[in-house]
C-alpha cells in the first residue's frame, strides 16, 4: 500500500465551516495518512453571504484538522437570484480550473466531492486531462435529470449540452462514487464500462459526544419533525396540507419544520391563509444543535417530490434520523419506499396523496403507546448494516489506496 506520502486534492464546491459530509472524510484521509488538501471557495452556504471570519479574497489559505484549504472567491447573493446562482457556477469553473491547473501536478489523485451542479468536476477533470492524474468523483446528484427536476425545461439543445457535458466529465473519471445505487444505470449510459462503486451517505450527527447541547422541549404534543433544506422539490406544501387535514382530527399532534430555503415563506403563507394549526418552523439550526431536536421529536419526515430521479435518492437527513433510531414517516416514491417498508423503519405515503399523508400522521399517533418502539429497533439494525460509517470509509480508503499502489507501479515508482 502507498506510504503516508500519497497526496490527494479535494475539490468540491463546499467545505467546513459549511455542513457536509465530505469534511468528515478528508478528516478521516488525514488521520489515514494520506497528505490531503482542498480546494473550494470562501463559504457562503445556505444563506449565499460570506460567512462571519471570512473575507472574500481572490485566493487565501488556511489549516483546519492539518488539512490544507485552498479558497477562492465566491459570487454572493445566489440565494435569492437565479442569475448570480448561474454566475457562482461559472466562477466556479472558471477560476477553479486556473488555480487546478496550476496546482494539480503535486498530487496523486484529485477527488470531487459533488453535491450540487456536475460543472463542480470541471476542473479536476480539466486538470486531471492536462496534468495526467487519475480523478475520483463521489456523486451525490444526478445529471442531467436534477436540472429537469428543478424546472429547466427539456429543449433540443439544453438536452445535447447537457448530455456532452455529463459523457465528458464521466468519461474522463478513473473512479465514479455513487451516493445511491440508482445512480448507476444513469451514469453508464454517459460513460459505458465505467468503474462505479456504491458508497451511501453515512450520519454525520451523532446522538453523543461533543455535539451534545442543552435538551429542546418542543411542546407537549406528539413532535413530527422534517430537518433540512426547504425548497420546492421537498414537498412540504402537501405534507403540510395532509398535516392541516391531521391536525383538524387530533389536536395532539404538532409538525416542526426545521431548516430554511427558497420556499419557506410559501410555506408560512400556506399555514397562515389554511390556518392550518400546530405547525411550528424553527428556522435553520447549528448542524451541533440538531441532536437536541431530533432527540425531542417522536418521529421524522422525509419527503421528496414524485419525480424519477428523486426516485432513486436517498436524502442525507434519512441518515441522520436513523442515527437517533426514530420512526421515518416516509412520504416518497422509490428507493427510501422501499427501504422502509423492506427494514419496517416506519410508515410511507405516496407523496401526492394528501388523505394518505394525513393517515400517516394519526397512525403513528395511534401508536404513540406502543408501536414505535419497533420502528427504531429496526433503524438502528439497518445503521449498523447498511450506513455504518466506519465500513463505508474504511471500503472506500482502501479502493484508493489500492488504486493508487497500482498506478505508482505502472508509473514504475
Amino acid at each position: 500500500m502507498p506510504g503516508p506520502k500519497s497526496k490527494i486534492l479535494i475539490i468540491t464546491e463546499r467545505f467546513y465551516p459549511e455542513e457536509f459530509i465530505i469534511n468528515d472524510l478528508a478528516g478521516q484521509w488525514a488521520e489515514r495518512g494520506f497528505e490531503t488538501e482542498v480546494l473550494t471557495q470562501v463559504p457562503s452556504y445556505p444563506f449565499g453571504r460570506v460567512f462571519q471570519g471570512y473575507v472574500n479574497r481572490f485566493y487565501s489559505e488556511e489549516l483546519w484538522r492539518n488539512i490544507r484549504v485552498r479558497r477562492f472567491f465566491t459570487i454572493t447573493g445566489y440565494r435569492d437570484s437565479l442569475a448570480l446562482k448561474i454566475l457562482n457556477y461559472f466562477s466556479f469553473i472558471f477560476t477553479g480550473s486556473l488555480i487546478a491547473l496550476f496546482i494539480a501536478g503535486r498530487y496523486d489523485r484529485i477527488f470531487v466531492y459533488q453535491t450540487g451542479p456536475l460543472t463542480v468536476a470541471l476542473p479536476a477533470v480539466l486538470a486531471g486531462l492536462a496534468r495526467n492524474k487519475p480523478v475520483t468523483i463521489w456523486t451525490q446528484d444526478v445529471w442531467p435529470d436534477t436540472v429537469y427536476a428543478y424546472g429547466f425545461k427539456k429543449t433540443g439543445i439544453l438536452s445535447w449540452f447537457l448530455d456532452k457535458l455529463v459523457a465528458f466529465i464521466y468519461r474522463n473519471c478513473a473512479q465514479i462514487f455513487v451516493s445511491c445505487e440508482g445512480f448507476r444505470e444513469k451514469i453508464l449510459q454517459y460513460a459505458p464500462g465505467r468503474r462505479i462503486y456504491h458508497f451511501p451517505n453515512w450520519p454525520t450527527i451523532a446522538p453523543s459526544g461533543e455535539t451534545l447541547v442543552s435538551p429542546v422541549k418542543m411542546s407537549d404534543k406528539f413532535n413530527f419533525t422534517f430537518a433540512g433544506n426547504i425548497g420546492k422539490v421537498q414537498n412540504l406544501e402537501n405534507v403540510i396540507r395532509g398535516f392541516g387535514l391531521a391536525s383538524a382530527q387530533n389536536s395532539g399532534i404538532q409538525l416542526n419544520i426545521i431548516g430554511d430555503g427558497s420556499n419557506l415563506e410559501r410555506l408560512k403563507e400556506l399555514v397562515t391563509d389554511g390556518k392550518i394549526n400546530n405547525v411550528v418552523f424553527w428556522g435553520r439550526k447549528r448542524q451541533s444543535e440538531m441532536p437536541a431536536y431530533f432527540n425531542a421529536s417522536d418521529v421524522m419526515v422525509v419527503s421528496l417530490n414524485d419525480d424519477p430521479v428523486f426516485n432513486i435518492t436517498v436524502p442525507a437527513k434519512f441518515q441522520a434520523y436513523l442515527a437517533f433510531s426514530k420512526p421515518v414517516f416516509c412520504v416518497m416514491n422509490g428507493e427510501v419506499r422501499r427501504i422502509v417498508e423492506k427494514y419496517k423503519t416506519g410508515l410511507c405515503s405516496a407523496p401526492g396523496d394528501l388523505n394518505g399523508i394525513n393517515e400517516g400522521f394519526l397512525k403513528f399517533y395511534a401508536l404513540k403507546d406502543g408501536g414505535l418502539q419497533t420502528f427504531a429497533g429496526n433503524s438502528k439494525v439497518l445503521l449498523e448494516t447498511v450506513y455504518d460509517r466506519t465500513r463505508i470509509t474504511e471500503a472506500m480508503s482502501s479502493l484508493l489506496e489500492a488504486d493508487l499502489w497500482a498506478e505508482a507501479e505502472a508509473r514504475g515508482n
